[in-house]
Formats: structure tokens, C-alpha cells, sequence
């Protein structure tokens, strides 16, 4: 949208027709709120003199580029090939606003319709919407979907799940009355299933778990999902899509919806966003799904064509039969995503796994050898693991930091009963060199 300037004598019609002689009578701000001194603010600088402050000051920001990073948690540093910086780079799709209606761009309607089939393909799902703000969002919005669906109000979700994305389904859920939401306990690293068949009940709406989940464990999916369904419950995944490439999908364990974080498919980690999240249910679910769904179809002259089929917010339909506020589709994450998945292949994706699979268990056995630091759960993990460390988990990452790596998170931060536990993660780029320089810079740390 243009910026079109108004003059004095503009302005002085424009408040004279409204009734008032300035525009701070306009605002109507008290005189205590007001800031009666100038701001203090710095001289105006040159154009050169400003881009070299800021290079002064983006050299003060650490990033995976200088620094050798194990940090995991939700946000990950995979490789993206240059194909999807080429693709998302167009003008054409970076400059494309959250589609609204159905006249919208073809092209934009086309990516989004790409994007939601090849999610149905990787979490083996019937149907998937366009994307949502974020993998917490998706989450959240899932718990409010079962609720909807089983007209239940409860629901149950595993303290494994990350504690940001718990957070969110808290914020969601207290404004929706008599909703209820319940933390179900852990055992070594995972969902207990006696605490998860203690809670379990008719008045469950949904049981949402990770997996892999925050702490690197997989969950003993099975077996929750038939304690799920047993009581008539739904069952909520929220999955790392890079797992997907070697893991069993949520439809093989009989999921009811699907959802996670999509950064990890061709989005930078941007010092925390913008992300993408993706959601993906059973087509008979498919009229409570949050947001919009593009479908293909065929003009009157029988040439195929794309079209928003299913819009479920306020703005579309009659408010009370909204089911979301969700109000974008973070399109140009979701083009990454759909490049990303389209170089890389099925078999490029398995790769990808089985390398994270094979460093990050490299990893922990040599990590698990240096003395005063131990593994901390036996059962199996993709790509991040939980290690004991000798003294407080932020003494350490202050330590190597000084070598030049992020050496995990400090799990103490979420729980202080864990301020000795650090959570490590590795990707396909680390190398074994990377590996090695790790172990050597946590041997040092005692």
C-alpha cells in the first residue's frame, strides 16, 4: 500500500470536519501520559555512518555461521540448498499477501495446494490445511479442534511435550469455558502410561503428545493410542518432520491429527522466526479444521485450476460456527517447506535422518565416556539427547562457549530440578570433526 502525504491545509479540513482543533485533541490523551520533553534519541547519522553502526552492531549477535552450534529444542540447523532461497526470493511469492479470497493469485493458490499434499504425504495423513503461525499454535488449535469434535472438555498432554508449546495450549484454552487442561507425568524421559491410564476417562477430549518429544525420547506411541481409544479420546502428535524420513508417521499410529513445527524444512532459524507450523487430521475431521484449505478444480472451460475450498474463520463464515481465529498461513515458510521436500526427495529425507539418527547416538557415547558427565535415559532418541553434566548445566555452556560453541540447552532454565541436565542436539552438518571438538571443549569444563 502507497503512503500518500497530507498537507497542512489538508489536515486542518480533515480535523475541522471531524470537530476537533488538533490532532492531539484528537487522541485524547491525558496530560500525565504525555511525554513533554524530546526523545532522547541520538544525532540524525549519514547513510554510510548508519550502515556501518549497525554492521558494528549485528557483529555482537552470535549466530551457526560463526559458531558451532548443539542447540536443539524445537528450533534446528539443517542444511537448506540453494534452491529454496532462489524459489522464495521471487517477487512474485515474497511480496504475496495472506489469501483472503477466492480470485486470489493462481500461482500463490498452487504453492499452498502443493504444500498441503506433500504434508499429507509425510505424516501419512488424509487431509492437511494451509500452515499455521507456528508449531505451538498448531498444537494449541489441535486441542481445541478435539474439544470441539468429541464435545468433551478435558484435555490431557505429556509434561514431555516442550514447554513453550504447553504454555501456548494454557493461553488457548483459558478462554474457552470449561475447558480444562491436565499434565500427565513422566517416567524416565517419557509419558508414564500408568499416570496416562489413571487419567484417562469419558471426559477426555484429547491426549497430546511429542515425538519425538522434548527431550529427544520417543514415545511409546502404541501403546498410547490404544489407551486413547478406549475411552473414545483423540489422538494428538505433534512430530519432527525430519524424523519422519526413518520413524513411523502419526497415520500409522493411528493419529487423529498431525502437527508440528516446520522450521527444519528449509526455514532458517532467524534467531527465532518467523516459523511455521503444519496440521493434518482424518478427512472426516475435515470441517473443524482451523484456517483454509486450497483444492484443486476445473474452470467452466475445463482448465484446471486452484480455489480456496474450505475458510473457516470469523471473517468467512458466521462467527459462532468459526472454528479459528487463525488469520495466516505463513505462505512463504510454507513455499520453503514445499521446496525444500521437493529437492531433497523421499530418499534425500531419509538421508537426512539417518544422519542425525547416526551423529547424534555418536555423540552421546562419546559425551557419556568423558568423566562426571552421563546419559540420563535409556530409552531410544532421533537427534537430541539429555546429559548429566558435572557441574551446573549454565557453567558449562559458559565454559565453551569460550571455544566458539553453543553447546546445548540448559534444561535447568524449564525445571530447576534439572540445572545439571543439558540437551544436546546434532544434524546432518556436524561433522566428526565438530563432534570431537565438543567432546574436547566438555573435557575441559571440570
Amino acid at each position: 500500500m502507497e503512503y500518500i502525504p497530507k498537507t497542512p491545509t489538508e489536515e486542518a479540513e480533515m480535523l475541522e470536519e471531524i470537530g476537533v482543533a488538533s490532532f492531539d485533541d484528537l487522541l485524547e490523551i491525558p496530560a500525565e501520559f504525555r511525554l513533554n520533553r524530546p526523545l532522547h534519541l541520538p544525532k540524525p547519522l549519514s547513510q554510510m555512518a548508519l550502515k556501518r553502526e549497525m554492521s558494528i552492531l549485528s557483529r555482537k549477535n552470535r549466530d551457526t555461521s560463526t559458531t558451532l552450534s548443539f542447540l536443539g529444542g524445537g528450533s534446528y540447523d539443517h542444511f537448506i540448498p540453494s534452491t529454496v532461497g532462489h524459489v522464495i526470493g521471487r517477487s512474485e511469492f515474497y511480496s504475496a499477501y495472506t489469501p483472503y479470497q477466492a480470485e486470489l493469485s493462481q500461482g500463490l493458490l498452487q504453492t499452498i495446494y502443493e504444500y498441503q499434499s506433500m504434508i499429507c504425504q509425510l505424516t501419512d495423513m488424509e487431509v492437511s490445511g494451509a500452515s499455521l503461525y507456528d508449531g505451538a499454535s498448531a498444537l494449541a488449535e489441535a486441542a481445541l479442534m478435539a474439544i470441539r469434535i468429541t464435545k468433551r472438555s478435558k484435555i490431557l498432554v505429556s509434561e514431555s511435550v516442550h514447554p513453550h508449546h504447553r504454555a501456548v495450549i494454557k493461553t488457548y484454552l483459558s478462554g474457552l469455558p470449561g475447558a480444562m487442561l491436565e499434565d500427565v507425568s513422566l517416567e524416565q524421559g517419557r509419558l508414564s502410561l500408568q499416570s496416562l491410564e489413571n487419567a484417562m476417562d469419558e471426559t477426555v477430549a484429547a491426549v497430546l503428545i511429542q515425538y519425538p518429544n522434548f527431550y529427544g525420547q520417543l514415545e511409546s506411541a502404541e501403546k498410547v493410542e490404544a489407551i486413547v481409544h478406549a475411552k473414545g479420546g483423540l489422538l494428538v502428535m505433534a512430530v519432527d518432520p525430519i524424523s519422519l524420513g526413518v520413524l513411523k508417521t502419526p497415520g500409522e499410529f493411528n493419529a487423529d491429527i498431525a502437527v508440528g513445527e516446520g522450521q527444519a524444512l528449509g526455514n532458517a532459524q532467524s534467531f527465532g522466526g518467523p516459523y511455521m507450523g503444519f496440521f493434518a487430521t482424518r478427512k472426516k475431521m475435515i470441517r473443524q479444521l482451523p484456517g483454509r484449505i486450497v483444492g484443486a478444480t476445473t474452470d467452466v472451460q475445463g482448465r484446471a485450476g486452484f480455489c480456496l475450498t474450505l475458510q473457516t474463520r470469523e471473517q468467512h463464515i458466521k462467527r459462532e460456527r468459526a472454528t479459528s481465529n487463525i488469520c495466516t498461513n505463513q505462505a512463504l515458510n510454507a513455499l520453503a517447506a514445499s521446496v525444500y521436500l521437493a529437492t531433497v526427495g523421499k530418499k534425500g529425507l531419509r538421508e537426512v535422518a539417518s544422519l542425525c539418527l547416526e551423529k547424534s547416538h555418536a555423540a552421546q557415547e562419546k559425551i557419556a565416556a568423558i568423566p562426571g558427565f552421563s546419559r540420563v535415559f535409556e530409552g531410544p532418541f532421533f537427534k537430541e539427547f539429555v546429559v548429566k553434566t558435572p557441574k551446573a548445566a549454565s557453567e558449562v555452556l559458559a565454559d565453551v562457549l569460550k571455544e566458539e560453541i553453543f553447546a546445548g540447552i540448559d534444561l535447568g532454565v524449564f525445571d530447576r530440578n534439572l540445572s545439571d541436565h543439558l540437551l544436546i542436539c546434532l544434524t546432518e552438518k556436524h561433522e566428526d570433526e565438530d563432534i570431537d571438538r565438543l567432546v574436547l571443549a566438555l573435557s575441559n569444563v571440570i
